[in-house]
């Protein structure tokens, strides 16, 4: 299983695989050797490289983690890495004259704007539907969309340009 762990704005590659010992855990490329347990509540005990580790682990509304180890605490976001990309790198950055490209490989199944269009920040832009998904791509910020690439039902490949926002 692959997934991107968030830790404040620290994003990292994990690939978890279960191993007889426990699971072989590659974090941004370092492969770690993980023994975990529940205790009780939210406690996991961890053994990671013969080291022990505590954890209390509390899941929020919003799907976010607290962690708490060694008496520090830390947000944590876990994610599916396609729907990592999809966020991250197909939303508009912000910045005037964002060019959004297609994180993904899929089908367009809604383009909510037309070129003149104002937007907001959080407002739809279009809907891709990519590994049997429907994913909303907003804006993260506002501006005026000023070119649209795509229509519904339309393929898309990775770094395909779906509109322009000026």
């Amino acid at each position: 299983m692959k997934v991107v762990v968030t830790v404040g704005s620290d994003a990292h590659e994990v690939e978890v695989e279960r191993v007889a010992e426990g699971y072989r855990v590659t974090l941004d490329g370092q492969v770690l050797e993980v023994d975990a347990r529940a205790l009780t509540g939210a406690e996991r005990s961890m053994r990671i490289h013969g080291a022990s580790h505590v954890a209390a682990v509390t899941e929020g509304a919003d799907g976010e983690l607290t962690v708490q180890v060694a008496g520090e605490l830390h947000a944590v976001r876990v994610e599916d890495a396609a729907r990592h990309a999809i966020r991250t790198r197909g939303g508009a950055a912000g910045a005037q004259g964002q060019t959004l490209k297609a994180p993904l490989p899929g089908k367009i199944t809604l383009v909510a704007v037309r070129p003149g269009d104002a937007v907001n920040r959080g407002d739809t832009l279009l809907v891709i539907e990519a590994m049997k998904m429907e994913n909303e791509l907003k804006a993260a910020a506002a501006g005026t969309v000023s070119e649209v690439h795509v229509a519904p039902g339309q393929a898309v490949n990775p770094g395909d340009v779906l509109l322009v926002i000026a």
